[in-house]
Order: C-alpha cells, then structure tokens, then sequence
C-alpha cells in the first residue's frame, strides 16, 4: 500500500486526532477495509484506555483497604491468588471469542458471530457457577490451605466468600468485552469497564468505611463495592447487546446450542487459558528465587515489575488489536492484509517500548522512587528495570505474534511457546544464574530477558512459516 493509503484518514478525511476521537466515540466502519493503521487506532485507543482504568483499580482499591491493617491487605492478597485461576480461565474464553467471532465478522456473518457470542456466554456461565459454589461454601478452607493466619481467615471469609462467590461479574466483564472487540465495537468495551470502575473507586470507601445511614463494612465492603460495580457493568453491556445498540445484537433466536463451535471454542480457550497459567506459574517461581535474597530483594523485584507492567499497557492494547485484526481478515480471506496488520502494530510496539527502554536504562531510580525511600530496595529495583528493558524491543514484537496466533485460533503455539520460554528456559536459568553463576538476584532479571528474547524469535520464525493462516473455524448459524 502506498502511504497515502496507509495514512490514519477518517471517513470525512481527518487526521490521526479524528481518528483517535473515532475511537473512543465508536465507529461501524469495516476494519479489514480501511486503511490498516487507522484499523489499528480505532481498536488499540479504546484498549489502552479500558486496561489503563483497570491498573487504576486495582491501585485504588488496596490504597483504601490498606486503611484497615494488616490482616486486610493479606485477604485481599490471598483471594487474588485465588482469583488469578478465574481471570486467566476468563481470559483464556476471551481469546477463543476473539478468535471465532472475529473470524464471522470478517466473513460478514453476523449471524454466526450472535451465535458464538452465546455459546461463549453459556461456557462462562457455567464455570462462574462452578467457581462460585466451591468458593462460596469453602472460602474459610480454601483461606486456610493457602496459609492464612487464624485472624485473617476471621476477618477476611467474607470477602474471600463474596469475591469467589460473585466471580459471574468478572467473567462475564472479560468475555463480553472481548465479544464486542472482536466485532470492532471496542468503545463500548471500554465504557461498559470505565462504568464499573469509577462507581467503584466511589462506593468503596462508603462500603469500607460507612458514612451516614451506609454502615462500615471492613474488608468486605471493598468485595461488596466491587462485586455490585462489575455487575453494573455486566447489566450494561447485556442492554447494549440484547437492544442492538452496538455493533453486535444477540436476539432469542441465537440462543441455540451450536455443538461444533462449542468444541472449537473450548479447543481454542483450554490452551489459551494454559497460555495464561503457563506464564504466570513461572512468575512465582522467580518470586520463590528472589526471596532468597531478602526482602530488599523482593521488594525490589515487585515495585519494578509493576512498574513495568504499567508502562507496558499500552504494548498489550496493541496487541490486542492484533489479535482481532487478524481474525477478521482471515475471515474475509485478505490473508497478505493480516500479516500486513501484525507487522504494522510490531512496529508501533518496538518503537513505543524502545523509547520506555531508554528511559528505564538511564534513570530506573526515578520511577522507583515514587513507591519507597528504602536505598536497598531502589537499587534492586533499578538493576530490575535496567535489565529486563534490555529486551523490551523484542518484547514489543514477541506480544503481537503471540495475540495474532491467538486471533487466528492457533492458541497451542503460543503455549508451546511460553512452556518451553518460561519453564523449560527461564527458571532453570535464573537460579543458575543467581546461585551458581553468583549474579545473585540480576541473574533473576537477565533469565527473564533471556526468555522473552527467545520467545520472540521462536514466534516471529514460527509465525513466518504461516501455519496460522490455513486454520480453519466452524460456522455457525442460527
């Protein structure tokens, strides 16, 4: 394509600032027939504005609970270890969504994309209730097998019990987003999470702390306030998609079971989800590592890597974009356009990461500096940063390969991919490196860039050998 092609044009012909207002206002325009990097815009703006709300939460709410004490902040803790299986199962159905119901709206079959759309709401119904059931009649057990004292497993049941027990909303949350992102309508994925987040930030501190008539509930008020908030987000969303007012609408006549795309769709979400598992199992492996350094040490090691992960959201909102483009225009058969997609955001997300790379590698301290004074911790800290920017360009790229195999419904790659990068590489070599080659804990930090180096040029040859495009997925009709 020629530039001017490419150039991010709006509909009446404005630049990139009508593009991104486009994007956050919502668009129909048809992705795989405007000009890529506009395609690219209209997705990853709304992306990166809904995930950089939901790192907002999760700061805001454990800034009010750490109010409550000790005993508060390691419930909160231990329950989201719990929940760590939940959202990675939830994100898992999220990627088979994405993979199937962008398929049918590149296919111009909005029909069989209603349809998928239900089964995905079926499966994520049926696992929130198993969930639910285990963690509402066991949270007192489940607290005590994960090693909570006998004060917090008194103080913490009931918000362990509420949040386990209402995981409907969080799965729900996950899959119809990706739903509507996988048809385009990202704005409406992004409004429906902005709802539930900042009624959240605002009934938290009344439900933990009480004011007037609303008495103080503890902890349990945050699971209380959160737990209502998702599910006003879930009650909009569903208006949105029963009433046809988005880009999808689901009607009585697509509740049918499909059999051949439930099987897909759970093909699809189980390796998906392992995908998930996969990556964040080897993260505590490195944590067991680094703890045997000290607390300075760990310490560190946690402030750098959200720090990280939050200069990074960005990064994952591209990626996002991948995944759907890819999918939709494997469904309109524009096979050379889907590649086209993949190396346009690799290129956004290396130039983006190198520029944070840069400015990890000549001051790591500054941003350390924000979340403690400790000497010993900023400088465990800023050799954390300093190292893994090392390999923030190939990290660039190695997401966007990974969410495109994933939007072509090629999840196995992907988990082949992190099990040999993350188990089979990086924790093997982080404790040679930090034990037997005395790097201590930089030998953590340098297995991690390692790894992700190799996951990158793994992906990148394996996605250039085009297996992915010859996937087929079943139809569905209603």
């Amino acid at each position: 394509m020629s530039s001017k092609e490419e150039a991010p044009q709006g509909p009446e012909g404005g630049g990139l600032l009508a593009t991104i207002r486009a994007a956050i206002h919502g668009t129909s325009e048809d992705l795989t027939a405007i000009p890529v990097r506009r395609a690219v815009v209209l997705l990853a703006v709304p992306t990166i504005l809904e995930m950089s709300m939901e790192s907002l939460l999760t700061i805001v709410d454990i800034f009010f609970v750490s109010r409550l004490g000790s005993a508060a902040v390691a419930t909160v803790g231990l329950t989201e270890s719990m929940l760590s299986i939940i959202y990675a199962m939830a994100m898992g159905l999220s990627a088979g969504a994405t993979a199937i119901i962008a398929r049918r709206t590149g296919e111009k079959d909005p029909e069989g994309a209603a349809v998928a759309a239900v089964q995905v709401l079926a499966v994520a119904l049926l696992f929130s209730l198993i969930f639910g059931l285990i963690g509402g009649l066991l949270a007192p057990e489940l607290l005590a097998a994960m090693g909570a004292s006998p004060e917090v497993i008194r103080e913490g049941t009931g918000y362990t019990r509420m949040m386990l027990g209402g995981n409907v909303s969080i799965f729900l949350l996950f899959v119809i987003n990706a739903i509507f992102r996988s048809v385009g309508d990202a704005a409406v994925a992004m409004r429906s999470l902005w709802l539930a987040n900042l009624l959240n930030m605002a009934l938290a501190p009344l439900f933990i702390f009480g004011w007037g008539p609303v008495p103080g509930m503890g902890v349990l008020g945050a699971a209380v306030a959160m737990t209502l908030c998702r599910a006003i987000g879930v009650a909009y969303q569903v208006a949105v998609l029963v009433r046809g007012r988005g880009l999808l609408a689901v009607a009585a006549r697509h509740l049918v079971v499909q059999a051949t795309v439930l099987r897909e769709l759970l093909r699809i979400s189980s390796t998906a989800t392992l995908q998930v598992l996969v990556e964040t199992a080897s993260w505590l492996g490195l944590v067991r590592i680094v703890s045997s350094f000290g607390s300075s040490a760990l310490a560190g090691y946690t402030i750098a890597m959200r720090i990280a992960l939050f200069a990074i959201l960005p990064s994952w909102g591209m990626a996002g974009a991948a995944s759907t483009l890819v999918g939709q225009n494997l469904g309109a058969q524009r096979v050379d356009r889907a590649r086209s997609v993949v190396s346009t955001i690799a290129g956004y997300n290396v130039i983006f990461l190198g520029l944070i790379s840069l400015l990890f590698l000549a001051a790591p301290g500054w941003p350390v500096a924000f979340f403690t004074e400790d000497a010993a911790v900023i400088q465990s800290a800023s050799s954390c940063l300093r190292i893994v920017a090392v390999g923030f360009l190939f990290f660039g790229y190695g997401m966007v390969v990974i969410q495109a195999f994933n939007g072509a419904g090629d999840t196995a790659t992907p988990l082949g991919l992190n099990a040999i990068c993350f188990w089979l590489i990086k924790i093997p070599l982080a404790y040679a490196l930090a034990r037997w080659a005395g790097l201590g804990p930089s030998g953590v930090f340098v297995a991690i860039t390692i790894a992700y180096v190799l996951q990158a040029l793994g992906g990148g040859w394996l996605f250039r050998r085009g297996s992915w495009q010859s996937i087929t997925l079943p139809s569905a009709g209603p």
